[in-house]
C-alpha cells in the first residue's frame, strides 16, 4: 500500500507500508522476490532503464560465470538445466529477465536516488526523475531500506603519471566488448584479476598483441579440478578440513597443474585463496587460457607502471619501456553508497561496504539493510535477499497484528 500527500517543505511524498529497494540487479531482484513471497509490499528504485544494467552494458562479450551454475542461481528459480555449468553472459542476463518476469518485478526505471535519511522513526529516501518529459523530485518513506546497488556500481580509474599525455586509446574495462577493434594493435591490460587475465586473453584471440601489468600479487587457480569447479571442490573439502588446510591442497594442485606463476611475473600473496578472500573479499582468478598464452610468450606481463612517458610510450617500476596503441584499465569498482546513504545505522564503512564481515554483513539498524555487498559474489546475493527478507517479515506481522 502507497500513500501519496504533499509537504510543503519536502515536495510529493509516497508513504511505504513495506519496503524500499535501492538497485535491480541480482541483489535487488532476488530481494523483492524473496520479500513478495512472504506478502511484503516493495518500491524497487533503477536509476537505469532495465534490470542488470550492470551485466548488459558493463560487461566484456565472452563473459562466463565464474563459479558453477548451482552457486549462481537467485531464490526459488533454479537455472534451465540446458544451460552449461558455467553459465555465459547472454544466458545470466536472460535468466535474470525471465526472473523478473516470473515473480512480477516491475522497477521504478530512469530514478536516481539523491539522498537517503533517517527521520522520525522511518526511511526517507529522495529520488528525481522523469514524469511526462519533466523532471520531478519526491520522497519515498518506508520503515526499511534496502540497499542493493552492488559491489560494482562505479568503476575504479587509478591515477597514473603522465597518462593524459597517452595518444592511444584508455578505456575501463566496463567499457570493453571485444578484442575485434583492437586488432594488430599492442595492448596493454591494466590490473590482472579475472577480468584483466580474461580481456588478455580475448584479446590474442582477436589477433591483437596483449600484455598484462600486475599492480599487485594475485593467486590463479585453475577453474575445474578434476573435472569439477573449483568453487564446488572447494565446498566439499570445507566441510571436512580447516580453511588452511583446504587452501594447502588448492595450492598443491594448482603447482601441478599451471606452474609456478611467480616464474611469470605473478606472485601469489602470502595467504592462502579461501582465508584472503575471507578477509579482504580479494577473489583469486579462475584461468580459462590466459596462463598457457603467457607461458608461450603470447600474452606478456610487466610489473607495475611507474608512467607514461611519452604520447605512447610506457615506463615500468623495473625500468623497461614499452610502447602501446591502447590501454585499458582493468581496475576493479567500488560501492557508490557513501554518495547518497546519509545516515547509515552503523551498518557501512567509508567505502561503502558493510563494516561487518559475513555471515552477519547484512543487516544494520533502524530497518537498514544490505544485499549483495558481502564480497561472495552471487551467492551472497541469494544469501542476503534470504535474510532480509525474513528480518523483515518477522518485524511486519508484528506490526500487523498490534
Amino acid at each position: 500500500m502507497i500513500i501519496i500527500y504533499l509537504n510543503f517543505d519536502m515536495g510529493v511524498i509516497e508513504e511505504v507500508t513495506g519496503a524500499i529497494i535501492v538497485g535491480a540487479g541480482p541483489s535487488g531482484i532476488a530481494t523483492v522476490a524473496c520479500l513478495k513471497m512472504l506478502g511484503i509490499p516493495t518500491i524497487l528504485i533503477e536509476k537505469e532503464a532495465c534490470i542488470a544494467h550492470f551485466w548488459k552494458n558493463k560487461t566484456y562479450d565472452r563473459l562466463q560465470l565464474h563459479i558453477a551454475k548451482e552457486y549462481c542461481e537467485l531464490p526459488f528459480m533454479p537455472f534451465p538445466p540446458s544451460y552449461p555449468t558455467f553459465v555465459t553472459r547472454k544466458q545470466f542476463i536472460q535468466y535474470l529477465e525471465d526472473y523478473a518476469t516470473k515473480f512480477e518485478i516491475s522497477p521504478r526505471f530512469c530514478q536516481t536516488v539523491i539522498d537517503a535519511n533517517f527521520i522520525a522513526g522511518k526511511w526517507h529516501v529522495k529520488c528525481s526523475g522523469k514524469k511526462d518529459d519533466e523532471e520531478v523530485e519526491y520522497v519515498l518513506v518506508a520503515k526499511w531500506l534496502v540497499v542493493a546497488t552492488g559491489e560494482n556500481a562505479e568503476p575504479v580509474k587509478p591515477s597514473i603519471t603522465g597518462l593524459e599525455a597517452f595518444n592511444g586509446k584508455v578505456l575501463h574495462s566496463s567499457e570493453y566488448k571485444n578484442g575485434h577493434v583492437f586488432e594488430g594493435q599492442k595492448v596493454l591490460v591494466v590490473g590482472c584479476g579475472n577480468s584483466g587475465m580474461e580481456i588478455a586473453l580475448d584479446l590474442f584471440n582477436s589477433n591483437a598483441k596483449p600484455s598484462l601489468a600486475v599492480r599487485s600479487s594475485v593467486h590463479i587457480l585453475p577453474r575445474v579440478i578434476l573435472g569439477k569447479s573449483m568453487f564446488s571442490v572447494a565446498t566439499i573439502l570445507m566441510r571436512f578440513f580447516s580453511i588452511q588446510a583446504v587452501d594447502y591442497l588448492l595450492l598443491f594442485y594448482s603447482r601441478l597443474r599451471i606452474g609456478n606463476t611467480s616464474s611469470y611475473g605473478i606472485e601469489r600473496p602470502s595467504e592462502g585463496p579461501l582465508e584472503l578472500k575471507m578477509k579482504t573479499g580479494k577473489t583469486p582468478v579462475l584461468d580459462v587460457g590466459t596462463l598457457a598464452k603467457i607461458r608461450s610468450g603470447d600474452i606478456k606481463v610487466f610489473p607495475n607502471i611507474e608512467q607514461v612517458v611519452s604520447t605512447s610510450k610506457v615506463r615500468f617500476v623495473n625500468n623497461i619501456v614499452e610502447e602501446f596503441d591502447t590501454i585499458i584499465l582493468a581496475t576493479g569498482y567500488r560501492s557508490n553508497v557513501p554518495h547518497w546513504l546519509k545516515h547509515d545505522g552503523e551498518l557501512f564503512s567509508e567505502n561503502g561496504l558493510p563494516k561487518t564481515p559475513f555471515p552477519n554483513n547484512w543487516k544494520g539498524n533502524n530497518g537498514l539493510y544490505a544485499a549483495g555487498l558481502s564480497k561472495r559474489g552471487l551467492l551472497g546475493c541469494s544469501t542476503d535477499a534470504k535474510l532480509i527478507a525474513q528480518d523483515i517479515k518477522d518485524i511486519y506481522d508484528k506490526d500487523v497484528t498490534k
